[in-house]
């Protein structure tokens, strides 16, 4: 059976809604996870979550130990992985309060641990579609139903941060093909595809990047603000959504042995 998870990013973090909630802390080979696992019911419907960032937005996006989420989520037999991230809109078209099921990343961190395997053996994972297609098909379908802003989708930029980036950045991730950006796609997606999950995310425009001349500058208050709207179209995809998730067959699932680690 499909069994799914919730990795929420900045503005959903313990506002699931979740009834029956247990927190428990799991040891993993990679040290501690960003908070305590939550597992419980969303309309009557099993789900572990985590806060990425930590309670309160504690973790910075290059500390977070991605290794030590992903690993949980599989230890404690997840199967599907939804994740949300703030981002800031790099397309005229993408508005603050749209939502985008990327299909693309162009990774620009540089001090993350990226894979699992850094002993005696290598994973050269592929990564051609790096967002489960089925996982996001299932999105643009409840977002259309709900009448939801959203865009099919969209290659996102993962900047290492937590610092924004300046204009001539932006301007270049235009150029380069981007449409959104953010601080924590890249390595979550390369691990979950690493374990064999399936793996989507949901990001949610929460301004336009400083390249927009006519539009005030980024600051973390102004995504907290537009993050509220978002949030609340992002719950009420999250039954909708999770209601439809089955065990399908996919190529996600294929993987590296992570249990072999």
């Amino acid at each position: 059976m499909a069994k799914v998870g919730i990795i929420g990013g900045s503005g959903l973090d313990d506002k699931l809604n979740l009834t029956q909630i247990k927190r428990r802390k799991l040891h993993t080979p990679y040290g501690a996870t960003s908070d305590l696992i939550i597992t419980g019911k969303l309309q009557g419907l099993d789900v572990v979550a985590l806060p990425r960032h930590g309670a309160d937005h504690r973790i910075m996006p290059s500390l977070v130990n991605y290794r030590a989420n992903i690993w949980a989520m599989k230890e404690l037999g997840v199967t599907h992985i939804i994740a949300t991230t703030a981002c800031g809109s790099l397309r005229e078209e993408i508005k603050p309060g749209h939502l985008v099921f990327i299909d693309q990343f162009i990774d620009r961190t540089t001090r993350r641990a990226v894979t699992f395997y850094q002993g005696m053996e290598v994973c050269h994972i592929p990564m051609a579609e790096p967002f489960c297609p089925q996982l996001r098909r299932l999105f643009s379908g409840v977002a259309a139903e709900l009448n939801i802003p959203h865009h099919d989708q969209g290659t996102v930029v993962t900047i290492e941060g937590p610092r924004f980036s300046t204009k001539a950045e932006s301007k270049m991730f235009q150029m380069w093909g981007g449409d959104v950006i953010n601080m924590s796609t890249v390595p979550e997606v390369v691990l979950a595809r690493e374990a064999g999950l399936c793996y989507a995310a949901i990001a949610m425009s929460t301004d336009y990047d400083c390249w927009h001349e006519s539009k005030e500058s980024v600051t973390f208050e102004l995504i907290l603000k537009t993050m509220a709207a978002n949030a609340a179209n992002v719950h009420r995809m999250f039954p909708e959504v999770i209601r439809k998730i089955t065990d399908w067959p996919c190529d996600c699932r294929k993987g590296c042995n992570i249990n072999s680690l």
